[in-house]
């Protein structure tokens, strides 16, 4: 176990170190100067030379990169170059609300998406499960952003029954279009991996054997087949949960939710280097240990599962 846990450690340590360089190179490829962009067009020169030189990106790149590595291993993201607040501390005042809005969309869409699944593989190639699948495709095809304007033009518009946009700090019913919008993907996705691996499941011999035993049906779908269906469905919760943890860009934009995706996205518009590497590091930071913990998460659920 303390060997699994040195060598993932290990690996996510690159991982991060590979993220932070692509990243940072890549900014520098966006078009546009942060430095004009924030003086205005009418900017004379001495004045933008100036200001790049205050933010530091007079000088070659080389050492600007070995600057943020030096800073990054004491902890310092830098400070944003629009707002000039610290990048961690915007960061981690903005997550609760974009973990709240992930971690409500993500229970409502496992459970419901579980329930589907399970359904549909009870009634394998019935007019249930064509039914279901077929939804489950539509959820899988209808990008994010479409859904959530389709949503406020409906319910916020023409049937005036939720709020279109806000914080749920100004009641419940301003989380339910966003986290409906955000549920639909991953839910549709759990529904089919669910089936999937169910079927196979319900094809085994022992369960054949515990049906034989006459077992009630619904032990034998929840004590026998589901926890054995359970690692491909765990795996696509986590992939999952990590991206919403993460910034869930368009879906907090569309809605006005004030949340990490919000921030990263206002962040590219005005070309903020700090606040772009900021998200984009806390993003794959959490993938690192959300993955982490759903690989030591598998030898609980399958104890064939062993870590080498």
């Amino acid at each position: 176990m303390i060997n699994y846990i040195i060598r993932k450690l290990g690996y996510s340590l690159l991982v991060l170190f590979g993220v932070i360089t692509v990243t940072f190179f890549i900014n520098f490829v966006l078009p546009g100067d942060p430095a004009r962009l924030m003086l205005g067009q009418r900017a004379d020169q001495a004045s933008i030379k100036a200001l790049q030189q205050q933010l530091g990106l007079d000088k070659p790149k080389i050492v600007q990169y070995g600057n943020f590595l030096v800073n990054l291993l004491h902890g310092d993201f830098g400070r944003s170059f629009s707002t000039n607040r610290d990048v961690f501390g915007t960061i981690t005042e903005r997550f609760p609300a974009t973990a709240l809005l992930a971690t409500t969309a993500m229970v409502f869409s496992t459970i419901l998406g579980m329930i589907l699944g399970i359904v549909a593989a009870m009634r394998p190639n019935s007019w249930l499960d064509s039914s279901l699948m077929g939804f489950a495709l539509f959820g899988i095809s209808l990008p994010s952003f479409v859904l959530g304007l389709l949503l406020m033009l409906v319910f916020g518009v023409y049937l005036d029954w939720l709020p279109i946009s806000g914080y749920i700090d100004r009641g419940w019913e301003f989380l339910l279009l966003p986290m409906l919008t955000l549920a639909l993907r991953p839910l549709s996705i759990i529904a089919r991996v669910t089936r999937s691996s169910m079927l196979d499941v319900l094809g085994q011999d022992y369960i054949r054997t515990a049906k034989a035993k006459g077992l009630p049906a619904r032990v034998v779908i929840m004590r026998h087949a589901l926890r054995n269906a359970l690692n491909p469905v765990v795996t696509t919760v986590s992939a999952w949960f990590a991206g919403l943890l993460a910034g869930t860009f368009f879906v907090e934009y569309i809605f006005n939710w004030p949340g990490i995706g919000t921030v990263a996205i206002d962040a590219i518009l005005k070309l903020d280097y700090p606040m772009i590497q900021g998200t984009v590091l806390f993003t794959a930071l959490v993938f690192v240990l959300v993955n982490a913990v759903v690989d030591i998460l598998y030898v609980f659920l399958d104890p064939k599962v062993k870590l080498a």
